[in-house]
């Protein structure tokens, strides 16, 4: 990542020093993505979409047709794929797999069912918290994510842990899949959220959970002004950030 027009990194860096980093993790469907990308903006970082990462790498487990409860198949495909992120001027992450970019691919309600299976095997973690180092080092970044405050940056100058009950993260999902004209029912979207909540969380690799040091933010009744006031203010004490 850099602070020119367009930066790129690949997998496979050394870690990075993290006090001018902006941790932020939580459970699907709390908002962080959104939240993070209009916070680095408000106090002139960069956005890094992890995630976004881990989808990708999803997307070609399922192009090669490996099976999901197969951790062994999923390691080996590790070393042939390709996944670069690219953040444009306005702090937009574009991805790409093996040399295509996927930014709308890896959103589908399919790549969203298979990813936690994908993102437990030890080698993608591995991998892909490499690639999150390498992107994020020396610079100012807001990285949101499931473990970068406890596994990529436990240094990282502020951690932010987002929570919403599953009821509201559902219906947000379930909002989220009919403005992206993908059909859409709550029922299933919740059942698909209590079950990542439980594959995330009891994973054996970086479980989801927040770090000792996080602040914890329900965001279930909250608008997302009230979110994005919060976090600047805590940026600005902890890190010093500019308005």
């Amino acid at each position: 990542m850099s602070a020119a027009p367009e930066a790129s990194a690949s997998a496979g860096a050394a870690g990075a020093g993290g006090a001018r980093v902006v941790a932020i993790d939580g459970p699907a469907g709390t908002g962080k993505s959104t939240v993070s990308k209009l916070l680095a903006n408000r106090v002139g970082a960069q956005c890094l979409d992890t995630g976004a990462m881990y989808r990708a790498v999803t997307l070609a487990v399922l192009d090669r047709g490996v099976p999901l409860d197969d951790p062994k198949a999923i390691a080996e495909v590790m070393p042939g794929v390709d996944v670069d992120v690219l953040v444009d001027a306005d702090g937009t992450n574009r991805v790409f797999l093996d040399g295509t970019d996927v930014s709308d691919r890896i959103r589908t309600a399919q790549v969203s069912a298979a990813v936690s299976a994908v993102s437990a095997v030890p080698a993608v973690r591995t991998t892909l918290v490499a690639l999150q180092r390498k992107v994020s080092q020396g610079r100012f970044v807001v990285v949101e994510g499931r473990d970068v405050g406890t596994v990529v940056f436990p240094d990282a100058g502020l951690k932010v842990f987002l929570t919403a009950t599953a009821q509201a993260r559902a219906q947000r999902r379930h909002l989220q899949n009919l403005d992206l004209g993908q059909s859409s029912d709550y029922d299933e979207v919740l059942a698909a959220v209590n079950r990542r909540d439980h594959l995330d969380s009891t994973r054996a690799v970086s479980p989801l959970r927040a770090a000792d040091d996080a602040v914890l933010m329900d965001t279930s009744d909250l608008t997302l002004d009230q979110v994005l006031d919060e976090l600047t203010r805590l940026v600005q004490q902890r890190i010093g950030a500019p308005q």
